[in-house]
């Protein structure tokens, strides 16, 4: 009786160890899924229905997701949902992200990823010399997008006009609708590339330079060493300048 007993507990601790490798290797094996959030446009993302079909974003995770071994999955994601979706283990990475811009316990990585916030002016109108200037104005901004910068330094001064998205917050400054706007200089300069904005414009003014990183949900199989050592490979062999080429 005792031998069958202990041969018993034998068996079931080789099928659970069994079982927590199998568990194991499933999570080593199943692919890097990236959360894109569905209001994100050129260049950034390009999204119908629930597939994403190119943009910066997508060529970042399948650089990233090769880097790492892994195939990549892309998944739209309101942006109000984010950072629940992500704290819930529905996505291991969302990038092009700051820590003030996404509440939640992440682990996030190096800064890598560059552009720089402008406020530009139409040039039917003076110039702002300076950010302060524009105290009391109404000026361009996408609806849930945060802008420390200008909320410091403005403080009550900082008058938002809120657009859905930022293709038609230029599209507002184009139509006369409000003066100034808060733009990223990738969306500028490619939305001029394509000629989807040919507004006069006063040289831009430099409100922050802005390095993005990628945040890591708790749950994602892949540890922050080893995204960081993806991205340092990315930066060094010059593979993340041609991605933003592209781009520009």
């Amino acid at each position: 009786m005792n031998r069958r007993r202990g041969l018993n507990g034998w068996m079931l601790g080789v099928l659970a160890a069994g079982l927590i490798s199998l568990s194991g290797q499933a999570q080593a094996d199943r692919p890097l899924v990236m959360l894109i959030e569905t209001s994100a446009l050129m260049p950034q993302a390009r999204i119908e229905g629930d597939h994403v079909l190119e943009g910066l974003h997508l060529d970042l995770g399948l650089a990233l997701g090769r880097r790492l071994g892994r195939e990549l999955v892309a998944r739209p994601v309101p942006r109000k949902r984010l950072a629940e979706a992500l704290q819930r283990g529905e996505g291991d990475l969302l990038c092009d992200y700051q820590r003030d811009w996404l509440p939640g316990a992440f682990a996030w990585s190096r800064p890598f990823l560059p552009d720089q916030a402008l406020l530009i002016t139409t040039a039917g109108v003076a110039p702002l010399p300076n950010l302060r200037a524009l105290s009391g104005q109404p000026v361009g901004t996408v609806r849930g997008y945060v802008y420390p910068e200008v909320s410091s330094a403005l403080r009550a001064g900082f008058v938002r006009d809120d657009a859905p998205d930022a293709v038609v917050n230029l599209q507002k400054l184009e139509l006369g609708r409000v003066r100034h706007a808060l733009t990223g200089r990738r969306v500028l300069e490619y939305q001029q590339r394509m000629g989807g904005f040919s507004l006069a414009l006063h040289p831009p003014l430099v409100v922050s330079e802005v390095l993005a990183q990628c945040a890591l949900s708790p749950s994602s199989p892949v540890s922050l060493a080893a995204l960081n050592a993806a991205i340092h490979a990315l930066v060094a062999d010059g593979e993340l300048n041609r991605l933003l080429a592209r781009y520009r």
